[in-house]
């Protein structure tokens, strides 16, 4: 009988966690594109509010330390980071209603929000790293979509936390009017508890009736794009 051995370097054969860092920035500074500016956005997967888009040039003397995913952070840290992009870095910010999704659909309206929060930056980028698979059409300058983005890129990682925070203190807001939902607690997302007012109350203007279980005719989005991205 064949006895398996222990590899003896396991950290080949494992995933090894990404950490961001300043690298592609610094290639495209090299290929002669200066600003760079790192695109990302919040709020692909719920029922209900806004998908929300950040635009960061973050300024390599002043990297604000901790940059993450903001999937992999605390909201206390996220809020912190936060505050000190804002206060080193170029930041831009936009967003597509759920309205704006319905009428098109969360991919279109996810990029029609990075292409204006990139445009919207108050010092124009030559060149732009987004997170995913997609750099928007329409931009005056050159860009690259780089998978797990947020984890690569500190300037994604930065936009991803602006995307973050930003939209779910718009949530925290939107409970204050639709307090039935409890969006305060789950910002939109399709939670027992969101269910169950949705079900109690029926639909509010912010939900997105083009997604399941809200969409009614029984058409199931192409792959399942509601449940895709954060």
């Amino acid at each position: 009988m064949k006895r398996r051995t222990s590899p003896d370097s396991p950290l080949l054969f494992e995933e090894v966690p990404l950490v961001p860092d300043f690298r592609l920035e610094l290639k495209a500074r090299k290929a002669g594109h200066w600003p760079v500016a790192g695109a990302d956005e919040a709020g692909r997967g719920p029922l209900a509010g806004p998908v929300v888009a950040a635009a960061v040039i973050l300024d390599p003397k002043r990297i604000p330390e901790g940059l993450n995913d903001s999937k992999q952070l605390s909201a206390q840290k996220r809020e912190e980071l936060f505050v000190q992009i804002l206060a080193t870095a170029t930041v831009s910010i936009a967003s597509s209603s759920s309205t704006r999704i319905d009428e098109t659909d969360i991919r279109k309206a996810s990029l029609d929000a990075m292409r204006r929060a990139i445009c919207g930056l108050s010092v124009s980028a030559q060149y732009v790293l987004t997170d995913g698979l997609d750099v928007p059409t329409g931009l005056a300058c050159p860009g690259q979509a780089v998978v797990k983005g947020d984890a690569r890129s500190v300037s994604i990682a930065a936009a991803s936390i602006v995307a973050k925070v930003t939209r779910d203190r718009m949530m925290a807001r939107a409970h204050l009017v639709f307090p039935q939902y409890g969006f305060a607690a789950h910002a939109g997302y399709g939670t027992a508890q969101h269910r169950s007012g949705i079900e109690r109350h029926g639909p509010c203007s912010l939900h997105r009736m083009s997604f399941r279980p809200l969409r009614k005719d029984g058409v199931e989005l192409g792959a399942n794009e509601e449940m895709l991205g954060e």
